[in-house]
């Protein structure tokens, strides 16, 4: 599945090489947090989120087991900042 969203990811943002993605799991499910070129945000998300929320359905539609995939999509916007 992580492949899987990586390959997605990587044919649509124009900083391919900057696609970072992490796995957890739980009992509810899989979560995939997605992090990418601050340049590369808009193309992910979409217009009204539509990108992002056609990659959702395609996630939990090829999931073997029925369980449920989450996607969060990280701004990086915080990183580097004292706490």
């Amino acid at each position: 599945m992580r492949y899987f969203l990586e390959l997605v990811l990587g044919r649509l943002v124009t900083h391919p090489e900057e696609v970072d993605v992490e796995e957890t799991s739980d009992e509810r499910g899989s979560l995939f947090r997605i992090r990418v070129n601050p340049e590369d945000l808009g193309r992910i998300i979409g217009r009204n989120g539509r990108t992002i929320e056609a990659i959702r359905s395609l996630l939990n539609a090829a999931s073997r087991d029925g369980q449920r995939i989450f996607v969060e999509v990280e701004d990086g916007a915080h990183e580097g900042m004292a706490a």
